[in-house]
């Protein structure tokens, strides 16, 4: 056994959960029960390795305790019970990893337990799931988070998700575990990227509560993204969604003020900005757009590095970020996309230009506060202190979130007579 922290422990969990899962799901199918074994393993290694060590083999050990548990969920009768149990106790652990002789299931030349990552994701973001269902199933089954841990970041009853995840697994019932075929391929690897986009959002700007950062989310949604990129090095979708992912994480942390106050972009320190991830970030924007046709997520990549980029807000250059908005917008209906696209106009043309973008968009922003926001912004900055206090008290009514709604409100206090 080896001693190594806590920290290090949840790294492990994490790395292998897919890879423990995916084993057994080519070994014995029943991909609902398997993932619930394999979250009691996970469960007891967190328990038992601080203490005890973590084993020389990890893998293989979250392997064996949840092949344990499956066939104790398969028996239907004493004989197959004593069957399966023999075989999982005499077949070494790395066999559930490997391929039958002279088959590589992916074409890759990698790993099984490296391919059983993104296939994992790829079954997770099947169609016939919702969009909550997927991120929920991706985060448990993917991420190795606990129902309880996945709970918490969404603000929801355990017995809540508990019920989500389980109609997700009942969903998939049946379904191969197997990569999409070519044809599929593009198609789900969007989905799986949105998923992976969505978790990130949600925890770099949680949509309600008491916290403005969910730090948890965001670092898993670039974990998972990282390691999608390590199978698909050369998907340029992959690298622009990595690239923006960093370079907007490494704002975090000068977005907030002592008391957990929000800080716009353009009051941040920009000292407390980490250089080391930017320089990463925009490595990864310039190789995303290298590798292919400008999608959305490299576009977002690149707004996002020519902000931290500027030294100083007045260093910004917005034609640039406006000319890119502008292509996005081209690209993809995203009212989202086009609402920045009306914050660049305005720091270009005025704010009277992007208040006509901004009045354009009524009734196409979801939720509709971010529109009154900004509309609040522009309208102060337009020299309009009453339309802009109302704006700014309509938008903090309209958030859940309660530092996006301190701050909305102070900036309508402010503009009191």
């Amino acid at each position: 056994m080896d001693r190594r922290t806590d920290v290090t422990v949840e790294e492990l969990l994490r790395r292998h959960a897919p890879q423990v899962l995916g084993a057994l799901v080519r070994r014995y199918g029943h991909f609902d029960q398997a993932e619930d074994s394999v979250q009691e393993a996970l469960i007891a290694a967190a328990g038992q390795w601080p203490g005890d060590g973590v084993p020389d083999n990890p893998r293989g050990w979250l392997i064996r305790v949840a092949s344990r548990r499956l066939t104790d969920r398969l028996r239907s009768d004493e004989a197959r019970r004593r069957r399966e149990e023999t075989a999982a106790a005499l077949t070494p652990a790395d066999a559930f990893v490997a391929p039958p002789p002279g088959e590589d299931p992916s074409g890759t030349g990698r790993a099984p337990s490296e391919d059983d990552t993104l296939t994992l994701l790829f079954l997770c973001c099947h169609p016939a799931l919702s969009p909550t269902a997927q991120i929920a199933l991706t985060l448990r089954a993917v991420g190795g988070l606990t129902t309880a841990e996945i709970a918490r970041a969404h603000l929801v009853p355990e017995a809540t998700m508990a019920q989500r995840i389980s109609r997700a697994k009942r969903t998939l019932r049946g379904t191969r575990f197997r990569r999409p075929d070519a044809e599929d391929r593009d198609r789900r690897l969007a989905a799986v990227l949105q998923v992976l986009y969505l978790i990130f959002n949600e925890g770099y700007t949680a949509t309600a509560g008491p916290d403005l950062h969910r730090t948890d989310l965001a670092r898993e949604a670039i974990r998972l993204t990282r390691a999608v990129r390590r199978l698909l090095p050369h998907e340029g979708r992959v690298t622009g969604l990595l690239a923006l992912m960093v370079l907007t994480e490494a704002r975090a942390p000068a977005r907030t003020g002592p008391d957990g106050e929000l800080v716009p972009l353009d009051a941040q320190d920009r000292a407390l900005w980490d250089r080391t991830a930017i320089a990463e970030g925009t490595a990864l924007a310039e190789e995303a757009l290298a590798q292919g046709p400008a999608g959305d997520y490299q576009l977002q990549a690149a707004v996002a590095a020519l902000h931290d980029e500027a030294e100083r807000p007045e260093d910004t250059d917005w034609p640039q970020i406006l000319a890119l908005y502008d292509l996005l917008v081209r690209r993809t209906p995203d009212p989202a996309a086009a609402l920045g696209r009306a914050v660049a106009v305005a720091m270009v043309d005025g704010p009277r230009a992007g208040l006509a973008a901004v009045d354009a968009l009524t009734g196409t922003v979801e939720p509709r506060f971010r529109l009154d926001a900004v509309r609040g912004h522009l309208l102060e900055r337009a020299g309009e202190p009453a339309a802009a206090r109302a704006a700014y008290r309509s938008a903090a009514d309209g958030t859940l979130s309660e530092p996006e709604a301190r701050y909305l409100r102070m900036r309508a206090d402010r503009l009191d007579p």
